[in-house]
């Protein structure tokens, strides 16, 4: 549990960082697509008997590129373009994997999320990882945010787009694949896009947005993880329903607040 609570809490943090951003480009579906094509990755690193992280780590870096890439040198739209390379990456994936005969714990604990499972070697990949994550979007906040929010207004502060915009995807792909291990998969999404949508409710600027989908994830990750722990339930589910649940309640609040102001 202390192991599962310093990674959650560090994904916590950069993860909704990050999403405040994605949120705000309209690019929810390149986390989900960059976790989906990582299972190629982790594929090919159970197969081939190697630690399956950093291969998922590495396709996950190059789905984001190629997105970035193919997104500027075609007519396609960057949804379509995810959506073509996270089904072809998952296909492979799967192919892959019915080549492996038996049971597959590790599959399933990155397919679901297994928080439980990570090891002290896991921490020094996601710690150092994070960390930077968080050190350059500190360093470049306003550059991001100007991206965010106005690209026009950021070219006449003279923003040189293409590259934060390559660092940006490469960034997003980075903590998305980190995050397969909290949350897995199919939920690892959740924490980039949950946190940052509650706090769009209720914050007043974009910092404040940003502050309140960090202290939001870390509050879920926390509550998620003592309710997995005294009910028996999957960890990375808990966190994700707690956020759902955060997400509805503050939704309903502000529809009979504006309800009543009419």
């Amino acid at each position: 549990m202390q192991k599962a609570l310093v990674a959650g809490l560090a994904l916590g943090a950069v993860l909704p960082f990050l999403g405040t951003f994605v949120t705000l480009r309209k690019l929810s579906f390149l986390g989900d697509g960059i976790a989906h094509a990582s299972l190629a990755g982790i594929a090919i690193g159970i197969v081939a008997a190697v630690n399956p992280f950093p291969v998922a780590l590495a396709v996950g870096v190059s789905t984001g590129i190629l997105v970035y890439i193919l997104e500027r040198k075609t007519s396609i739209s960057s949804d379509a373009l995810v959506g073509v390379l996270f089904t072809g990456a998952l296909s492979f994936g799967l192919i892959l994997m019915s080549m492996q005969r038996g049971y597959q714990p590790e599959l399933l604990s990155f397919l679901f999320g297994n928080i439980l499972s990570i090891r002290a070697q896991d921490l020094w990949v996601i710690l150092p990882l994070s960390a930077g994550i968080i050190g350059v979007l500190i360093t470049y906040f306003r550059q991001f945010a100007l991206l965010a929010l106005d690209r026009e207004t950021a070219g006449l502060y003279r923003v040189n787009t293409s590259p934060l915009d390559l660092l940006f995807y490469i960034l997003v792909s980075v903590a998305i694949v980190l995050g397969v291990k909290l949350l897995g998969v199919i939920l690892v999404s959740a924490l980039l896009i949950v946190p940052p949508s509650i706090a769009k409710m209720i914050a007043r600027s974009f910092r404040k947005m940003v502050v309140w989908s960090i202290v939001g994830a870390e509050c879920f990750v926390i509550l998620g993880l003592a309710l997995s722990y005294m009910l028996d339930w999957p960890s990375g589910a808990t966190i994700v329903l707690v956020g759902a649940g955060a997400f509805l309640l503050i939704a309903a609040m502000q529809g009979l607040t504006s309800t009543r102001r009419s």
